[in-house]
């Protein structure tokens, strides 16, 4: 849940309940990391997770390069009322090892990594340093990579999940495996403990993945209408309006293939096979794009991050949320253990 979805006082509502709260950390300069971490921490005394995106900073993209991509997108950000776009330039991001160095110091609880993979050597430096690590698969092939490298646990992305995919082994697109599938190969597949990810939004879903053998479910898109979210309004808005699957899959935002609410963007730049820049350069490309957008009120070209069981989702402060997800899964459990009498 980067790009401001998640705050300090989300991730520390959810920790105080008795879940692991998370701050999602790709787009955040290490000292804003290391404020939020300060952040949650001066809130509760209990555990929480750091995320970072693995991937490696690109080569830098000429601006000869990068015109088609601003062509594409040129013409709406006149639409909104923005200058004309220019190329952008290296970094696209913030530094990766910069921010590794924040979590080493930090030491959180838990530390996971997404769209990529972290060397056996650095994972075993940051256990060394009492950090749990785990890492996301969205095929059995990244799962026995990642156990490879030692982590401590394994996120089962499936296809159903919102925001990123996390595949860098295979073509994203050739790797949409289902949760309920995906979570039952990798636990057969590996030893280490699997969480299971996307499209789980109450406890059913997550008695579910328990009884796939998962050890834990991760939930981003049911927490993202609570008011600690730091999502924009229209985001909450589209969330609790959605009747059915209403989500797309798309590059054109940051250049990665991620699923979110369908919109004008998506469909169009779709529609049209619109060239991208190579993640993350796209995503700076876009980024004024978003921000207007929001701002505005306007979802047609906002990044609306949100998994296919979107319909489910409830407004609800997280600490009540989490109590509601823990009473449905209990319920759920108890149910399944009458039908064996």
């Amino acid at each position: 849940m980067a790009g401001g979805t998640s705050t300090p006082a989300l991730a520390a509502a959810v920790t105080g309940a008795g879940a692991l709260g998370s701050l999602g950390f790709a787009y955040t300069q290490p000292e804003g990391m290391q404020r939020d971490i300060d952040a949650v921490r001066e809130r509760t005394g209990g555990a929480f997770n750091a995320n970072l995106f693995g991937a490696p900073q690109p080569a830098a993209i000429e601006p000869s390069a990068q015109r088609a991509a601003i062509a594409a997108v040129s013409a709406y950000y006149e639409e909104i009322g923005l200058p004309a776009p220019q190329p952008v330039r290296p970094p696209y991001a913030p530094d990766l090892e910069a921010q590794l160095a924040i979590v080493e110091s930090s030491r959180p609880p838990v530390f996971t990594f997404h769209l990529g993979e972290l060397p056996a050597r650095r994972v075993r430096h940051l256990q060394s340093l009492g950090i749990k690590v785990g890492g996301s698969a969205t095929c059995v092939a990244e799962a026995r990579r990642l156990e490879t490298n030692s982590v401590d646990f394994i996120v089962a992305q499936g296809a159903e999940a919102g925001g990123h995919r996390g595949t860098y082994l295979r073509d994203p697109y050739d790797a949409l495996t289902g949760t309920f599938a995906l979570v039952r190969m990798i636990v057969r597949a590996v030893r280490a403990p699997v969480v299971a990810a996307g499209g789980i939004m109450d406890g059913a879903g997550i008695a579910a993945a328990l009884a796939l053998g998962a050890q834990a479910a991760q939930l981003g898109t049911a927490f993202i209408a609570c008011p600690e979210s730091g999502a924009a309004r229209v985001h909450k808005e589209r969330l609790l309006a959605a009747q059915e699957d209403e989500t797309l899959i798309t590059e054109k935002f940051s250049g990665k293939p991620a699923r979110g609410l369908a919109n004008r963007f998506m469909r169009e730049m779709g529609a049209q096979g619109a060239p991208h820049l190579a993640f993350p350069a796209q995503n700076a490309l876009t980024g004024a794009l978003r921000a207007a957008s929001a701002k505005a009120g306007n979802p047609d070209f906002v990044a609306m991050w949100a998994g296919q069981a979107v319909a489910l989702a409830r407004a609800l402060p997280a600490a009540e949320l989490v109590a509601a997800l823990e009473a449905e899964t209990l319920e759920c459990l108890r149910r399944l253990a009458a039908l064996r009498r």
